[in-house]
Formats: C-alpha cells, structure tokens, sequence
C-alpha cells in the first residue's frame, strides 16, 4: 500500500473512531480541536443564537442545514431543517441546491449543529466548494430548547 493510500485509511480510521467516539460527545478533545474550530470561526460568517432566532421569526435563514448526525436529528431538530450529516455533507448537498438542473451556488444556507463546532467547519467546506452565501450558527442546540424556541420530531412512517 502505498504511503497515500495508507494515510487516507489512517485519516479514516481516526475520524470515524472521533465522530463516533463518547469522548467527542462529552467535549473532551485535544486543544487543537477546539483551535481549528476557533480558527475556522474567524474565516465563515456567524450569527449568533439570538441572530439566527430572529432570522428565524423572519423566514430568513434560507435553507437551513442541520449538520448533526441522524440520531441527533431525530431527537430534535429546529423547524424546516434538513439532516445533511458533516462527514457526508460534500457528496449530499446538491440535491438541496438543484444539481444538476439548476445549481445554485448563491443559495442562502442556514447551518447549526449540537455545539456550533461542526457547522462552522460544514460552513467552510461548502465555502471551499464554491457556495457564496453560507452561515454558521454560532449556538448549542441546547441553549436554543432550554430558550423553549421550538424543536420538532421527525414525522412516523
């Protein structure tokens, strides 16, 4: 195997073994962590809880993206969003922007997870992707039910 190779396996390995780890749940990750996340903050657009409450009462968040994994989607999620999990998020958005008719790269996009760490890094991503007007939510989920701003359940099948 060759070294490339074998460093996108490791890369892999590890970040599937961090995402789902109960560490990551708990918050309790290595300081690099928490200055990518900063870093990766400075170089988006956020809004803050009360920002995006606002917008919210508005309609006006465009598309809102909940970059949360299923399980976490399923216990609650802000009203409209859509369950587009971080480590897929490259390979499942079009289909929220209109590809392949109508992609639209200025689609206003509204991004918020479970601590505002991970859509701030979806943020930049989409970014680097070529999308022009994205925001992270810069809030915890748990702030914004504790706020009794509402949370809706996935509908039965």
């Amino acid at each position: 195997m060759t070294f490339r190779k074998t460093s996108l396996v490791v890369a892999v390995a590890l970040a599937s073994a961090f995402a789902l780890s109960p560490v990551v749940q708990a918050q309790n990750y290595p300081p690099a962590v928490s200055q990518l996340v900063a870093a990766t903050k400075k170089q988006v657009k956020t809004i803050s809880m009360a920002e995006f409450k606002a917008a919210f009462d508005r309609n006006a968040l465009g598309t809102i993206v909940d970059v949360r994994e299923p399980e976490e989607y399923a216990d609650g999620f802000i009203p409209g969003a859509v369950n587009v999990p971080r480590g897929l998020l490259e390979f499942t958005i079009w289909k929220h922007v209109g590809f392949p008719d109508k992609t639209d790269m200025a689609k206003q996009m509204t991004l918020y997870c479970k601590t505002g760490g991970r859509c701030a890094l979806a943020t930049k991503s989409l970014m680097e992707l070529g999308f022009t007007n994205v925001t992270s939510a810069d809030m915890k989920i748990e702030d914004w039910q504790k706020a009794g701003y509402p949370l809706a359940k996935p509908k039965a099948q």
